[in-house]
């Protein structure tokens, strides 16, 4: 077994186990402790830890009876949380002796941190917690009896739920069956199991000691997991700040069952990830950039920073890039992602309209805001803004390519400058977007969401249309291709469209086929329909947010948008017919 690259390796004893412990960066610096899960060894935390070592002395050790950490004798009885709280205990006087400890745990690292961070030898050496996929099993039986002795559907629907996603706990019950799976075809399985459904990458994860991890990792649920279910401890009361980070697409584990957490832990920051239960081999960046905040900021005595917006639980700290963001719809999508606090990157054509949007994102929960001039249209200069982009903000979690313009007027009249220009921004400008931002996300590969504003003319013809229908229509189509070629890679892709929405769009449109002074009346009169319509950006923008969160394929927004869409599948002729009425400008 290959020990973690550039550690530094110590031996701590502990209750007649031999713990092998493993270091990063600078020990004058706060100490992070990551605590593993099952069947795994420390070095599922290898990716996170070397993202944290720049800033925090790290700590890795592997949980007794894994890795290169003796086991127990016997097996049986050497599993209880009280002698794993020994093992922390004893690891933590030996890394931070003089300190408290910032405690990070997954899966059943996160079950038994639980435990340390609520019993009271442990009181003082632990200066926050952050929670990952592993519930504390004095909760967890709480929040049974609670559902039992006061039965509602609903909560009879979340005890039966939850009961069908541990299906494996049951199993490991089950004497020497488990450990020859593990021995035997499962633990030769393992690693293609994981990258086939949790879409781990196939590195030097998980290490040739899974076989022997996992047999006796068994041990932890029979020695611990019915007998606290049946008496949970009625103080289990956090004495540390606690994140709780839930990955929403975890196979295991429910949402609900963090639902009463606020009761046991008075000082709570939640977080959601859209990611299955392996989040610390997929999502080592933003587990990190969370994890660096929270510990910075209980280092510096003050409370996490909070969003007040929708979905913060969700795109607090992620980075959000919005194109068209100097007005209208792009500059709403970017408040609202500030406000659900994101990282900002405005993008528009319009140096100053950017620089005010990303002014007016920094006080409404942004951690930071950024303006960046761009013509969307431009290759060239959208392939530096993504060098720029990557080099000194990072890979972009959610893209949203929102620059348009607007163009109508007969298709006859139309000059072939007029194809160019609407193409180049409209349809160029996403291709440009999903190609050098979308590229990055891929060669991450740790997931992400790109957003392209279609319309609702994508599926809706138009006599006086034709050029701008025909580059949403495009974007639309571009929009799912994209999104069956990315879903492997955990990137969304949704096509939003909306309907008549009071923008500026309509004030600068080109009329073709008309001179300046005409064209100058129907952008007014135009612009004055759309007012008295009178659908603000700002509810495009909490769609926008609400279908990346749930991950939509196609967004009808306004009422008029919805309706056409749904004409388009079951009633094309009559769309048409109406696709021939001139509008009366």
């Amino acid at each position: 077994m290959t020990p973690l690259k550039g550690a530094r390796e110590r031996r701590v004893q502990s209750g007649g186990v031999e713990l092998c412990v493993a270091e990063l960066g600078d020990p004058s610096r706060p100490t992070v402790v990551l605590v593993h899960g099952y069947p795994d060894s420390k070095e599922v935390w290898s990716e996170v830890a070397e993202r944290l070592a720049g800033r925090f002395h790290v700590v890795l050790y592997d949980v007794r009876g894994h890795g290169r950490s003796t086991a127990p004798r016997p097996l049986r009885g050497g599993f209880t949380l009280e002698k794993l709280t020994d093992d922390f205990l004893a690891v933590a006087d030996a890394v931070s002796p003089d300190r408290p400890v910032h405690l990070v745990g997954h899966d059943w690292g996160s079950v038994q941190s639980w435990e340390f961070v609520t019993v009271d030898r442990a009181k003082g050496r632990i200066a926050s917690f952050t929670s990952m996929s592993g519930p504390s099993l004095d909760h967890f039986g709480h929040w049974i009896a609670g559902r039992v002795k006061r039965p509602t559907p609903r909560r009879v629907g979340q005890v039966l739920g939850q009961g069908a996603k541990s299906w494996y706990v049951y199993l490991l019950h089950t004497p020497v069956l488990p450990e020859l799976a593990w021995r035997g075809p499962l633990g030769r399985s393992w690693p293609k199991i994981l990258r086939r459904v949790e879409k781990v990458p196939g590195d030097d994860y998980p290490t040739s000691s899974l076989p022997r991890d996992a047999a006796h990792g068994a041990w932890l649920y029979r020695d611990n997991v019915r007998a606290r279910l049946r008496r949970p401890r009625p103080d289990a009361h956090a004495h540390a700040p606690v994140q709780l980070i839930t990955p929403v697409a975890d196979a295991f584990l429910s949402e609900r069952l963090y639902d009463d957490l606020e009761h046991w832990v008075p000082r709570l920051v939640r977080r959601t990830l859209p990611a299955r239960h392996w989040v610390p081999r997929t999502r080592p960046d933003q587990l990190a950039a969370w994890i660096g905040e929270f510990v910075t900021a209980t280092e510096g005595g003050r409370p996490m920073p909070t969003a007040t917006g929708k979905h913060a639980d969700r795109f607090a700290g992620q980075l959000v890039l919005v194109t068209g963001a100097g007005g209208g719809i792009g500059r709403a999508t970017a408040l609202a992602f500030a406000e659900a606090g994101a990282r900002v990157v405005a993008v528009d054509r319009d140096a100053e309209a950017a620089a005010r949007t990303a002014e007016l994102c920094r006080p409404l929960g942004a951690p930071a805001a950024w303006a960046e001039p761009v013509d969307v249209s431009d290759g060239r200069a959208m392939e530096k803004l993504a060098e720029k982009v990557a080099a000194e903000y990072g890979v972009v979690d959610v893209l949203v390519n929102n620059a348009g313009i607007g163009m109508a007027g007969s298709f006859l009249d139309h000059t072939p400058e007029d194809w160019k220009k609407v193409l180049d921004v409209n349809l160029w400008g996403v291709i440009h977007g999903c190609r050098l931002f979308g590229g990055q996300m891929a060669e991450r590969g740790q997931g992400g969401h790109i957003v392209n504003t279609a319309s609702a003319a994508a599926y809706q013809p138009s006599r006086t249309l034709s050029a701008y229908s025909t580059s949403k229509a495009a974007v639309l189509m571009l929009s799912e291709c994209l999104r069956a070629e990315l879903a492997g890679r955990g990137i969304g892709v949704t096509a939003v469209c909306p309907g008549f929405v009071n923008t500026g769009i309509t004030s600068s449109a080109h009329f073709a086929g008309v001179d300046a002074a005409e064209e100058k009346r129907r952008q007014k009169r135009t612009a004055r329909l759309y007012g008295l319509r009178n659908y603000p950006p700002e509810k495009v923008a909490d769609a926008i947010l609400r279908a990346v969160v749930r991950d939509e394929a196609v967004v009808p927004v306004t009422v008029e948008a919805r309706v056409l869409h749904t004409m388009s599948r079951f009633a094309p002729r009559a769309l048409r017919r109406l696709a021939r009425v001139e509008p009366r400008l």
